[in-house]
């Protein structure tokens, strides 16, 4: 009888989450169709690929284009930077997005903590096919920057076509547009911290820096482990869209990035099994990048982020 009956509640219960089931399929099915299925394309990485042949026609050379990859004299110059860029936009994202956060959760008027979260939260939907024609008014030879510089007696900067000043206007200009979207996480992560800790801390007489120091930053730990980890992923990912739509030749020296080299190559070269090798690569490193946060978030927060 009790068997008869817990078998009843598992009938109910897996009714009662049909629903939710079906709600999840939609994403799921996208997620298959767009994420999965293309993966099959891994096998042009190790095939000469021609598009009148097809995926299973194409003849099979092996590891030819990766040791190709590893051969060419521009690879290393590349993979620098792609990885400087990447790691700047990560740093400093994630340092002014947190500053921002913790300065934000200070505001007690509603209203204006909104006003300031939304202006700073709007660029974050905008098209960097958009901003790039803003960016190139703003830091051009004859840009509004420059005529800030001429107007107080220093000399221009050619920001768009000096191959040390790029570098540092790719990652300036995307700090600018994500960190709001960014501090939202860190902004909930705050709010989350047990209001008696803080309380504690001043009558403890801490000062708010302390108080910061102390109890805010250690409570957001388990996030920032999280969004470092997460970001990891997209080491060798330095922007193509940003810097797409802002470099030129000029500056290929130090703006060229992994993205823009499959591109050229790739694409506009037309060498498909080229470009699919190294996006492989980049996928591989990608994957042992988070592998490798996931056990290092484990040993110093004990907890796992899948």
């Amino acid at each position: 009888m009790e068997g008869i009956k817990n078998k009843k509640r598992s009938s109910v219960k897996r009714r009662s989450e049909l629903s939710y089931h079906f709600m999840v399929f939609p994403g799921l099915f996208f997620l298959i169709l767009f994420s999965y299925i293309p993966m099959v394309g891994v096998i042009m990485a190790f095939q000469d690929f021609v598009p009148a042949k097809g995926l299973f026609g194409s003849e099979f050379v092996g590891l030819k284009h990766f040791i190709y990859m590893f051969q060419l004299p521009d690879i290393g110059k590349i993979i620098r930077n792609t990885v400087v860029i990447a790691l700047g936009k990560m740093i400093l994202g994630m340092i002014i997005a947190i500053a921002f956060a913790i300065l934000l959760n200070e505001i007690r008027i509603k209203f204006m903590k909104k006003t300031v979260q939304t202006i700073v939260y709007l660029p974050h939907f905008l098209s960097w096919v958009v901003l790039a024609s803003v960016v190139t008014n703003l830091f051009g030879l004859d840009g509004s920057v420059n005529q800030i510089f001429t107007s107080i007696g220093l000399d221009k900067i050619n920001f768009l076509g000096s191959s040390k000043a790029f570098p540092w206007l790719i990652i300036g200009t995307d700090v600018w547009k994500e960190f709001g979207y960014s501090s939202v996480v860190y902004l909930a992560a705050i709010t989350s911290i047990d209001p008696g800790l803080h309380e504690a801390a001043t009558m403890d007489g801490a000062s708010w820096w302390k108080r910061v120091w102390n109890v805010t930053i250690p409570g957001m730990l388990p996030i920032i482990l999280l969004m470092t980890a997460m970001n990891l992923t997209s080491i060798l990912s330095a922007g193509f869209d940003q810097i797409y739509n802002l470099y030129s030749p000029i500056v290929y020296e130090t703006g060229d990035v992994l993205d823009t080299y499959v591109y050229r190559i790739g694409l506009v070269g037309r060498q498909y099994s080229f470009g699919a090798a190294v996006g492989l690569c980049r996928s591989v490193v990608g994957m042992v990048l988070l592998l490798s946060a996931n056990s290092l978030t484990k040993k110093l927060t004990d907890q796992k982020i899948f």
